[in-house]
């Protein structure tokens, strides 16, 4: 099938579509736009600033993707970006912001994700795969997803904040720390780890063992308030030394929650100007 272009849409003429692309009435397409193959675009949807995009996503009507970031500190035409992988859904009036000049300068967002209506992506946030935003959802700057959390209904997460994988997000809440993988946190005000998101992490497969590690952790540190060090020593002698992949994920998040500042361990990259991070990823290269 070849692209169809509502003649009712706007698309820039220097803007890069890919093959099988539907773009229906009312939308805007702006010249440094990178559309992948089989992208649907209902209605009244905008791709606007520097915004790559890959195959098989769909924009709801309403949706703004790679708009200005909502930061004082942006300068007008700053070469940021938005980059967006494959399968994504994005429901009515999703906002996706592009980055600041802090970090790398990107908002990222991976494969397989769903974004509810209404939900907001602020600048330099990055959002890994299989990730779920529910209906109102607010992302603060910087804040990253990893792979298979939701974040429940009309929740708000504090900027530099982390959502572990298989994390899960109550409805309502306000988030302004860290919540660790395969957690499930609770509480409007003040959330509270609760218990383990049990559901999600059989739905994706892991082992019985590493459940019953990670519920064992969960007891220790959030409900009897054990150090890490006793946690570690427990388990040294319990497993002699043959940790399940998910214990090391689970204790090296918390370990870099607990070094950061306010609960959040990625608090530090807020004095981390555009300029000295692409040094950084330079010398690391």
């Amino acid at each position: 099938m070849s692209t169809t272009i509502s003649p009712l849409a706007h698309v820039d003429k220097n803007a890069r579509l890919g093959e099988n692309v539907t773009i229906g009435p009312f939308c805007f397409v702006g010249p440094d736009v990178t559309l992948g193959d089989d992208c649907v675009l209902d209605s009244h949807v905008t791709l606007t600033g520097k915004t790559t995009i890959g195959a098989k996503n769909r924009f709801w009507p309403n949706s703004v993707i790679g708009a200005e970031p909502q930061d004082y500190s942006y300068s007008d035409g700053a070469p940021t970006e938005v980059v967006i992988g494959d399968n994504n859904q994005f429901r009515e009036g999703v906002t996706v912001n592009r980055g600041a000049e802090k970090e790398d300068g990107i908002t990222r967002i991976g494969n397989d994700n769903l974004l509810m209506s209404n939900s907001h992506v602020a600048h330099n946030c990055h959002i890994h795969n299989h990730a779920m935003l529910v209906n109102g959802v607010l992302l603060g700057g910087h804040v990253h997803i990893h792979d298979r959390a939701i974040i429940s209904g009309n929740s708000v997460v504090h900027h530099f904040t982390t959502i572990g994988t298989l994390a899960f997000v109550s409805g309502g809440c306000r988030v302004p720390t860290d919540i660790p993988p395969y957690m499930l946190s609770a509480g409007s005000d003040n959330p509270q780890i609760r218990t383990v998101n049990l559901i999600g992490m059989k739905r994706a497969g892991i082992p019985d063992a590493s459940i019953k590690a990670v519920r064992k952790i969960q007891r220790f540190l959030y409900r009897e308030h054990k150090t890490l060090d006793f946690v570690k020593d427990h388990f040294q002698k319990e497993l002699q030394g043959i940790f399940p992949i998910e214990y090391v994920i689970l204790l090296d998040a918390i370990e870099k929650q607990r070094a950061g500042r306010m609960g959040r361990a990625r608090e530090a990259a807020r004095t981390t100007p555009l300029v000295e991070s692409k040094k950084q990823v330079k010398k690391s290269a």
